[in-house]
């Protein structure tokens, strides 16, 4: 990715989340963090809702937050949000989240005209890599 200055600022990040997600998508609450060139930080908020009957957040809330800050980059790298599909999302479970918000960031690795490559990183509370995802969205 380019060194160019963040085309999205925070408030341009919670509009986007504000009006293309699907209506439970913004039920996770995400919201923006930090922007820079080569990506986004989004501030997953816990809930006792995440939590499956083992005690842990379940890994559908983490995907779902790592997918939708990578949109968000991509949204942000390109200047404006453009129609896009999840090719690929290869996730890592590292560590389980228990509680406590979640940063999730998400770097554009590589934007191309059609095809764009991701990392996204989500941490806990107390700082340690809990989850690792790579991606490939199809701009449309």
């Amino acid at each position: 990715m380019s060194e160019a200055a963040p085309q999205f600022s925070l408030n341009d990040i919670d509009a986007t989340l504000e009006r293309v997600l699907a209506p439970w998508v913004r039920q996770l609450g995400l919201r923006a963090e930090a922007v820079d060139a080569q990506g986004v930080t989004l501030r997953l908020p816990f809930s006792e809702s995440f939590r499956h009957a083992g005690g842990v957040v379940c890994g559908q809330v983490l995907m779902s937050a790592a997918d939708t800050a990578m949109i968000v980059a991509v949204a942000s790298a390109l200047g404006a949000f453009r129609p896009m599909t999840t090719v690929t999302l290869t996730t890592n479970f590292m560590r389980p989240v228990i509680d406590g918000d979640v940063l999730v960031r998400a770097n554009v690795l590589r934007l191309g005209k059609t095809v764009v490559f991701g990392e996204i990183e989500l941490t806990g509370t107390d700082g340690k890599l809990a989850v690792q995802a790579t991606t490939t969205y199809a701009l449309l």
